[in-house]
């Protein structure tokens, strides 16, 4: 008799490169990438030479000579995704998507119906194959931790049950890269502690963990060892946060190209913040370096703002700020921008004094020009197009490899 588990994780596989290959026979079984100067997305025949996202197309071609790149199909990348996570709607209301290609589900009310949870994640694979033609790994545990962990496990296009009786028997033994919240930065410290699966960190003094990394995410961490995960499918969880990056190959760190990049980035977030009136208070950037090192800075606003040119000057002083503290740095390969604490637009004008009017503000005069400028140029851009008008610097700065559309496709609704 199989032991309920009632989480699924359910993530398609290599998905923009698999709708590549489906909507070209011809590429099937083959090495391709989507993008041209930067990689977008890579498929397991290519990720087999390491072939990675974001990595420059020049690198990608040194190490598979016979990779083949191709360009992106966005509307169908939407409406292939959309039709994936429908299947899973069909099994359960339960469903958390947290990405274009993946979702949470509960399907802990759905066994009368469907069958048990395994069952219903073996007739979801089948069905995303056989109506969709795409691959998809499902995980099923009791945690959603565990579920994301165990469909990683699956891939490619496998499934995994995470029986209850042995889920620490089953977490321990995985790399400690696999839990979430461990990028590349973490996983170096942890092994510099010793520290290589998931296991170790569980018997490692909590104490120590919250000294090495912190007190929020050691504390976090050493309860996803053990597999404590309180958290619930949301069903309509509200975005704390909104952001956008650019993978710039490999580029000099400098002003000149980091400030049009970063123009771009700010517009791309500003304009979500204003169409939902949710001003921002905190400011995130990441800078990430050439050997894939990431350092981040981060600064919190007096006032909420939401007006693309204050984005944008913040994050740049920002990223002067990280790149003055790592003098030797000389080349980045991807820049990114997170705004959060995100609130409600309530003005408070500021009263003439002879206080210094930098436009970073918005109750001063200058602060409320950019942000009645913002607002005129949203208006045209909802009536003639999102390229109908954007600041100069920013169009000048785009990066033609990266196209917008890839782009929109993973940044999430306010």
């Amino acid at each position: 008799m199989e032991v309920v588990s009632a989480i699924l994780h359910a993530d398609l596989d290599a998905f923009y490169a698999s709708v590549e290959q489906l909507l070209n026979p011809a590429l099937r079984g083959k090495p391709i990438a989507v993008g041209g100067g930067v990689v977008l997305a890579a498929s397991y025949e290519a990720r087999a030479f390491g072939v990675r996202s974001g990595m420059p197309g020049r690198r990608a071609r040194e190490l598979c000579p016979d990779l083949i790149f191709t360009g992106g199909h966005f509307t169908e990348y939407q409406r292939l995704g959309d039709a994936a996570i429908d299947v899973l709607r069909d099994y359960t209301p339960d469903v958390e998507r947290i990405s274009i290609d993946e979702a949470f589900a509960d399907v802990g009310g759905s066994t009368q119906l469907f069958g048990a949870p395994g069952e219903i994640a073996k007739t979801v694979r089948a069905r995303v194959r056989a109506e969709l033609g795409l691959p998809i790994s499902i995980g099923v545990a009791r945690t959603k931790h565990l579920a994301k962990i165990a469909s990683q496990v699956a891939k490619p296009d496998g499934l995994v049950i995470v029986d209850p009786n042995t889920e620490l028997e089953f977490l321990h033994n995985l790399p400690v890269e696999l839990m979430w919240g461990v990028g590349p930065a973490t996983k170096e410290r942890l092994a510099a502690n010793g520290i290589e699966t998931i296991g170790q960190l569980a018997q490692s003094s909590p104490q120590a963990m919250q000294r090495l990394l912190g007190k929020a995410v050691g504390r976090k961490l050493t309860a996803l060892a053990w597999n404590k995960d309180p958290r619930e499918i949301q069903t309509h969880r509200r975005a704390t946060s909104a952001g956008a990056q650019s993978a710039l190959g490999r580029k000099p760190a400098t002003e000149k190209v980091f400030r049009p990049v970063l123009l771009h980035l700010a517009e791309r977030i500003a304009r979500r913040l204003r169409a939902k009136d949710r001003p921002c208070r905190t400011v995130t950037v990441r800078v990430r370096f050439a050997d894939m090192r990431a350092v981040t800075r981060a600064i919190t606003l007096p006032a909420p703002i939401s007006a693309t040119t204050m984005l944008a000057e913040i994050a740049i002083d920002l990223v002067g700020s990280v790149l003055r503290d790592y003098p030797d740095e000389r080349t980045i390969s991807l820049l990114a921008i997170s705004a959060s604490h995100l609130g409600e637009s309530v003005l408070q004008l500021e009263l003439p004094f002879k206080l210094a009017d930098d436009g970073l503000r918005p109750g001063t005069r200058k602060g409320m020009a950019r942000g009645r400028a913002d607002r005129a140029m949203d208006a045209i851009r909802d009536r003639f197009g999102a390229e109908a008008v954007t600041y100069a610097s920013a169009a000048l700065g785009s990066l033609s490899s990266v196209p917008d559309d890839f782009r929109s496709l993973a940044e999430k609704d306010l």
